[in-house]
């Protein structure tokens, strides 16, 4: 459905009527492949005259893509983004630099830039003073990125001393277009079991997604597809039509079947085998059954726990004991925000979303074989067709209550789960990425 208000506000007359009101002034999103890109603008990296920890894999990643690395700010350049190495922030006094490098550069960021700290995991200073810093770099970035604005994301990136290579594939999602609607996060990477080359992206993989049919699913499946991707598309038997149709148009493998079904684990071990196992398995299904706990009905509990929670759960159990999930191989859940900030009316949705924060911990923390990893994302307002159909007021309440202003489009998920899911992402394990455009509901 069109945002109505983003694109009065991004006119030339309702950009001049919003100013002149004081209203807020989103500006539209960039993302990857919608209109033309701007040009490559520099990337300054701080401390100056350093490049710090992350200073080979950007210049690796500058190499590929064209664009300038500058160690000292100019005030009459525009950068397309900032990272600055807050490794060594580990007393109070450390802290100066923090402040005078955002205090000068903040202002020359361009419109759609990107901004990444880089710390330490915080348990790891050796001093209480150290670890209070860089937990600290957590309100500092989230507070960053709320007075960023003009579609500018601002994340933290706790990157495990000796492990920088590891966070190739992460900072070029957070660098790029693909990160447009997420921002105010915190991301920790750290050893990966399997090494992979950061060059090798999706082509070939055999990736499982379910809840596939329409919405956030299809915008999973188009991606994977786009980046040469062999997508197996799962969903429940009414929606098959829709299924077929997809198949016919991205050449996908449809699978119409019900998670729940008693001969759900049998059949979707089959079709993994006839694959030769999965490399990615992305947990998408899911159903809402509104009401307050009060008036909600057994039958309207369990189907959300079933489809949300338990059988994905179940199946995942299955697929990796008999090994149908490869080396290196990825699990993405989608959660929501709800699950992390509560919504009312939803609590067996908010129970079953915030589950998933539960399991891939868990299983992070287990250490499953192979190199597999568990990572989750969490939704915010995100436009689709359910979305739509919100009532006028708290449609746009959930549109302008964070950091950009706007909701999100699925492509925004998928973007997330493609980078998680990506074969050199093995150093990002157990975690729960939020795609809400830094939300200011749940922190």
């Amino acid at each position: 459905m069109p945002d109505r208000y983003l694109e009065f506000a991004s006119s030339g007359l309702g950009g001049w009527v919003v100013e002149a009101l004081g209203l807020p002034k989103p500006a539209p999103l960039l993302r990857r492949g919608e209109g033309e890109a701007p040009p490559s603008l520099p990337l300054l990296l701080g401390p100056p005259t350093a490049d710090g920890r992350m200073g080979p894999v950007l210049m690796r990643l500058a190499a590929g893509s064209g664009v300038e690395i500058h160690h000292a700010w100019t005030p009459d350049v525009r950068y397309g983004g900032l990272v600055f190495d807050a490794s060594a922030c580990l007393d109070v006094a450390a802290t100066q630099g923090l402040y005078r490098f955002f205090h000068q550069a903040i202002r020359s960021v361009a419109e759609h830039g990107r901004i990444v700290v880089v710390g330490i995991p915080p348990e790891t200073a050796k001093t209480a003073e150290g670890e209070a810093i860089q937990r600290g770099l957590e309100g500092f970035v989230r507070s960053l990125a709320k007075e960023a604005r003009r579609s500018i994301a601002v994340q933290l990136l706790y990157v495990t001393p000796g492990r920088e290579d590891q966070a190739q594939s992460t900072l070029a999602f957070l660098l790029s277009p693909r990160s447009a609607y997420v921002s105010g996060q915190v991301i920790r990477v750290g050893a990966a079991a399997v090494a992979a080359d950061p060059a090798v992206g999706h082509a070939g993989r055999q990736v499982l997604v379910t809840g596939a049919a329409r919405g956030i699913g299809e915008a999973i499946v188009r991606l994977f597809v786009a980046e040469g991707a062999k997508v197996t598309a799962l969903d429940v038997p009414s929606a098959q039509d829709d299924l077929r149709a997809l198949a016919q148009e991205l050449g996908v493998d449809p699978l119409a079947l019900d998670i729940t079904a008693p001969e759900a684990a049998g059949v979707l071990l089959k079709t993994a085998r006839a694959r030769g196992g999965f490399d990615v398995v992305v947990h998408n299904a899911g159903i809402t059954r509104d009401r307050t706990l009060g008036r909600m009905d057994e039958r309207e509990w369990n189907s959300v726990m079933a489809v949300n929670l338990g059988a994905p759960l179940a199946l995942t159990r299955v697929l990796l004991e008999a090994g149908a999930v490869r080396r290196n191989g990825r699990i993405v859940a989608v959660s929501s925000l709800s699950g992390v900030a509560g919504n009312m009316g939803q609590t067996n949705y908010a129970l079953s979303k915030a589950g998933w924060i539960g399991a891939v911990g868990r299983m992070a923390r287990d250490g499953l074989d192979h190199g597999i990893t568990v990572n989750a994302v969490a939704p915010g307002f995100i436009e689709t067709r359910m979305t739509a159909a919100i009532p006028f007021a708290i449609r746009e309440a959930g549109r302008r209550m964070n950091s950009m202003g706007q909701g999100g489009s699925p492509v925004d998920v998928a973007e997330t789960i493609a980078w998680l899911a990506h074969p050199a992402s093995g150093g990002v394990n157990g975690q729960v990425v939020r795609v809400c455009g830094q939300s200011l509901l749940g922190a």
